[in-house]
């Protein structure tokens, strides 16, 4: 099977892989690791599929599995109280939901002390002025994420006006940050050691990697306002060889005493709602799918990112034609 790597692969491993070998003495090699949609591609229309469960982001799943390259997940297995506990968008025809996680904003509290003011929300992340300091945004290179709704949010967009998403908008929106951005970063790790570095003192982060540098020292805070929701899928590789135990293992991460155990392990938020039964309040309220952050969360549309356009390419790959000529400005 595939996980990522770092702090966020060994937690799949402890909160998953071991207890499921122990409970069913099947043996799963954990590979921290990732795929990219071209190779899983290859992998099962060349009939050479070498996995037999990955983890996949919502807009590759959604590419996959209109190209049925997965499959179907056998809802059969799971007990009522697991699927009446996983929220509607985890549980899929071709994948079950392993992790919702968001984007928000994180400030160093050295230089934001509460005695001063802070910024809360996107446009005063653009404030320049009031909110004067070195920034980190993520990086658009991949098209389908990048900081393009924050970009709106910025400019007054309301959030359930996002979507059909201003191209032209977006881009003149980050043509006024982009010369006080320092970094723009491409991989969880990085953003957590920019934040542990204290190289920058606005950033935007996943959840879970600023919850990590925080427990490590980092002088910082998560502003959950405006936070934006992402999710990844577990799926099994059409022509899995080992397709039924791939079931198995899916099953076992659904369970909400599993899911609380990752959570206790890494900071981000279960798919299972009934995991957060399992956890202490005080950890609950730092996970993004806490009950009181949901209504205020805005969901990645990766439904508008997968439309073709006239010109036969998708919003995502728009985005990254444009990034990549706009970034080299």
């Amino acid at each position: 099977m595939l996980v990522g790597g770092g702090d966020v692969g060994k937690a799949y491993i402890e909160a998953y892989v071991r207890p499921f070998q122990a409970e069913t003495g099947i043996k799963v090699i954990a590979i921290t690791d990732q795929i990219s949609l071209a190779k899983f591609d290859l992998m099962v229309t060349t009939k050479s599929v070498s996995v037999d469960v990955a983890s996949m982001n919502q807009g590759s799943a959604l590419v996959a599995a209109g190209k049925d390259l997965l499959e179907q997940i056998d809802y059969s297995i799971y007990s009522k109280g697991e699927l009446d506990g996983l929220f509607d968008f985890a549980k899929q025809p071709f994948g079950v939901g392993m992790v919702i996680y968001s984007y928000l904003m994180v400030y160093n509290t050295e230089k934001f002390p509460a005695n001063k003011p802070r910024p809360t929300n996107w446009a005063e992340f653009w404030d320049v002025k009031t909110f004067p300091g070195i920034r980190a945004l993520v990086s658009g290179r991949n098209g389908a994420e990048g900081p393009w709704e924050e970009a709106l949010l910025a400019e007054g967009v309301s959030p359930d006006k996002i979507y059909p998403m201003d191209i032209d908008r977006v881009f003149a929106s980050l043509d006024r940050i982009k010369p006080h951005i320092r970094k723009w970063w491409t991989v969880g790790s990085e953003i957590q050691q920019i934040m542990q570095d204290k190289a920058a003192d606005l950033v935007q982060s996943y959840s879970g990697r600023a919850g990590v540098a925080i427990s490590r020292g980092a002088p910082m805070e998560l502003n959950r306002n405006q936070s934006k929701l992402q999710w990844d899928y577990w799926v099994i590789p059409k022509g899995s060889p080992n397709a039924q135990n791939a079931q198995r293992f899916i099953e076992f991460t659904a369970r909400a005493e599993r899911q609380a155990a990752f959570a206790r392990l890494f900071p981000e938020g279960p798919t299972n709602q009934n995991a957060f039964k399992f956890l202490p309040q005080d950890l609950a309220r730092k996970l993004p799918t806490h009950p009181d952050y949901m209504a205020n969360a805005i969901p990645i549309n990766m439904q508008w990112y997968s439309e073709r356009g006239s010109g036969g390419l998708t919003n995502a790959e728009r985005l990254r034609e444009r990034w990549n000529e706009w970034v080299l400005r």
